[in-house]
Order: C-alpha cells, then structure tokens, then sequence
C-alpha cells in the first residue's frame, strides 16, 4: 500500500517518511531472497530449454543416420538429358546401362464432328465412357445436352477416373468455325484407350455421333486425332515396354523419364553412389555432435575464480548424466557390427582431447569405398549409434520425460514464490497500517504535550 508523505501536526516529523522506511527496512530481506529463488529458478528453466533445444536438434540430426537408405544412398546420371533423364532412389545400386529410347507413350484422343458453337445441343440421353475396363456414364437431359454440357458433364462426373474433355475452335474447311469435342485420356498406353457408346433419347437425338467402339458394335463416329502409343525402350539392347513416360520399374531403384524417342541413338545412364549426400547427412551429425556439447559445457562451467560467472546448470545431475550417456554412446563399439569397420573412429569419425568431434573426409569416403554396409552398421543396425542415442534421449525428450518433468517442477516452484511475495506484501501492509496509528497517535500524543507546555509557560509568564 502506497504512504503519504505528511509532516505530523505535533511533532513537525515525516511521519510518511519514517513509516515507508520502516516497513521496506522490515520487507527488503524478506522480497530479496524470493527475488534470488526466482532468478535462479527461471534461470535454470532457461537453461533446461535451452539444453531440451540443443538436444532435440542433435536427435534430429542422428535420425537421419538412422533412416532407411540413408547410407543407400545413389544418384544417377544420363549422357543424353535430351532423350532421357534419370533419378535414382530407394533401393538403387551402382552400375552402367546402354539406353536407346525407340517410341514415347501417347494417349488416346478423339474428336468430334463439327458443331456451330457450345451452345448447340449434341442430343439427349446417356452416354458411357470406358477407360481400361473402367466405365462411367453420364445422363443429358434438356439442362445439358450441349456441346459445352456434354463437356461439362464428362468432366465433372464423380467417376471419372480417365478421360478428360475439351472443346476446341478450328476452321470448317470453307471460310467458317465450327467447335469441336475433344476426348482425351488422362494416362498413355495401350491399355489406356477410350471407348464410347450411347442409349439415345428419340425426341432429341444425336448421341450416336459420339459413339466410337472398335471394339463393340464396330462404329467410330468420333476420329482417332492420336492413336494410344506404349513407350519402348532398349535396356542392354533388351526390349522394355511400358505404358508410361515416367518408368520406374526396369532398373531397380532408378525412375527414367522419356523426353524423346531417337532410333538409333544409344547413350548410357550411370548409378553410383551419391558420397556427398551420405557426407552431408553425417557432417549434419557431427556438428549437432559439437554444437550439443559445447552448450553443456557452457551450461556446466564452473569458474572459481569468478562465482559468478558459473553456468546455470554447474553440478546439475541431470547434465552430467546427458553427457556420460552420449560420449559412451558414440565412443563405444557397435556389436551389431559385424566387421572390423564396428566404432566412429573406424570410419574416420574421432573425438580430440577437447571433445570436439571431426569427419576425416578420406578415411569415410575409404570406409565407404570398402564396406558401405559395414558403415551403415555403425549407425544404424540394432546397437548402432543412431539407435543407442535415440534410446537415450528419449527418456529426457518424450513427452513425461525428465525435462518436462522438471519443467513443471520449476513452473511450479515459481508460482508458488509469487505466491510468497503476495504474502510478504500483505504482511507489509497490514505493518504499515500498524505503524501509521501509533505514528500518528506519537503525534496526537506530542501535540498535546506541546499544547499543555505552551499554557503553562504563558501562565508562568503572568505571574
């Protein structure tokens, strides 16, 4: 509660003054130690979150270690980019190929007789569209038997998975325009063709010249615009047919996507393994590694010439644990390793004296050269480092785990020191409230000491 300043009336003192001094003099120790609970409270929170990011950080780094094909990794290269590119993927591996592309995949499209604008009515009734053995139909009626609603209606059916329709403007041959229905399938190949029958309305016909079925009733009232065409292409000098431009299936592991067709032109594709991403993902790893333990040790330094300048977590049990359990983790063996490339320090990761972890760029690419599986079961088999470090974090990061606990403790702890300084002030108050009645009642007192004084001295006087 805040005090008036007032000189007493008796006795000319600051009355205000004396009481505010009394009670911060009485309050003061009591609100500095709460003050220090809070500071080093939030201060070791913030160090805890802190130490929770760095950690998170470096698990995210090792689980890329520990992802499937991370040391499988490959890229591939065309000779000929023109005619062919190639990406390698999950499951690829080294080797040279002969690649020759001899026709691309094309889908089926047909198209209509001329019609003299969208809104001309093609007729009503329904009309059914299959596409590799899958049918929809579509029903037109006097809302959508035009040209545009017969396109409408196709493209906008719920079952249909393959044709997509169009309208085009051309030229009628004699000076004029005339507006055609284009029917185009969504996917290449053979298999891909699209064919079209019709149940005409009487009253309103004019269906069954959008009938196109080869292979049925024999009748093709639309025109083959472009015959469906299955991509070939020449592996090794072996034949590969596909339905599709983008291929993934003849070289294991390796998608080819056709540009071109060029008979008689052959050019290789490459697969190799791709070491500079397998190093980038690693080097990820022994930066997170360094980076970790240099927040700990920032975290847990101790200076004793300058207390002060001590890290927010010095002796913390927590921190030492953390870091016994990661140095073993990355310094042990791996058992599940089954060759002598079975530690970091085999394959040219080391610690020096300071803790600061390095990639020997040379000894990693020999390793790799020499035994990929051997370096990937340093990482990543059953007891391989990735596993092990994840094991152990996760105690400290899942949810539950020591650093929320914590968290909660330290939340907890605070709260209840706010809680503290409530009280603190609420005794100050009611002290101050104390002190001003006796002050004050001091002061009565004073005054009339004054006033009685000054009557006697006056009658004295008169004497």
């Amino acid at each position: 509660m805040a005090i008036a300043s007032a000189l007493g009336i008796g006795s000319g003192m600051d009355i205000g003054g004396i009481v505010r001094q009394l009670v911060d003099a009485d309050g003061r120790p009591a609100f500095n130690a709460i003050g220090r609970k809070e500071d080093a409270a939030n201060e070791r929170l913030s160090a805890l979150g802190r130490l929770k990011s760095s950690l998170s950080d470096f698990r995210t780094a090792t689980g890329k270690l520990n992802e499937l094909g991370a040391f499988s990794t490959h890229q591939a290269a065309s000779s000929n980019e023109g005619i062919l590119t190639a990406t390698a993927g999950l499951g690829a591996a080294a080797g040279s190929y002969s690649l020759e592309v001899q026709q691309l995949a094309e889908a089926h499209k047909l198209t209509s007789g001329g019609y003299s604008g969208y809104s001309d009515v093609v007729g009503s009734g329904t009309l059914t569209l299959s596409v590799a053995g899958n049918d929809f139909s579509v029903i037109l009626d006097g809302t959508n038997n035009t040209l545009e609603g017969v396109r409408d209606a196709i493209n906008k059916a719920s079952d249909n998975s393959g044709v997509n329709a169009s309208i085009i403007n051309v030229d009628d041959g004699v000076g004029g325009t005339v507006s055609k229905l284009v029917l185009t399938s969504k996917s290449t190949g053979t298999a891909n063709d699209i064919s079209v029958t019709a149940i005409e309305d009487s009253a309103v016909p004019g269906l069954s010249n959008l009938v196109y079925d080869p292979a049925g009733s024999g009748t093709t009232n639309l025109t083959e615009q472009n015959a469906s065409l299955d991509a070939k292409i020449l592996v090794d000098g072996q034949l590969a047919t596909r339905s599709s431009n983008s291929i993934n299936d003849v070289i294991q592991g390796v998608t080819l996507d056709l540009k071109k067709a060029e008979t008689g032109t052959v050019f290789n594709v490459d697969v190799s393994l791709d070491e500079a991403a397998i190093k980038t993902v690693t080097g990820g790893f022994v930066s997170a590694y360094n980076g970790l333990m240099s927040i700990m040790k920032d975290l847990g330094r101790y200076d004793p010439e300058n207390v002060e300048k001590a890290g927010a977590l010095v002796g913390d049990s927590t921190l030492r644990s953390i870091q016994a359990q990661i140095r073993q983790a990355v310094g042990d063996s791996v058992s599940s390793a089954t060759t002598d490339y079975n530690s970091l320090a085999m394959i040219g990761i080391s610690i020096d004296r300071t803790g600061v972890m390095s990639l020997n760029s040379a000894e990693f690419s020999d390793a790799l050269k020499a035994n990929l599986n051997a370096v990937s079961d340093v990482f990543s088999s059953s007891d391989g480092v990735a596993a092990r470090l994840d094991t152990r974090l996760d105690q400290y990061l899942n949810s539950g785990g020591t650093f929320d606990e914590q968290t909660k403790s330290l939340n907890k702890q605070i709260s209840g020191l706010s809680a503290d300084r409530d009280t603190v002030q609420l005794r100050l108050d009611n002290l101050e409230r104390t002190l001003m009645k006796q002050f004050i009642a001091m002061d009565v007192a004073v005054g009339q000491f004054q006033s009685t004084g000054a009557y006697l001295a006056q009658q004295l006087a008169n004497l």
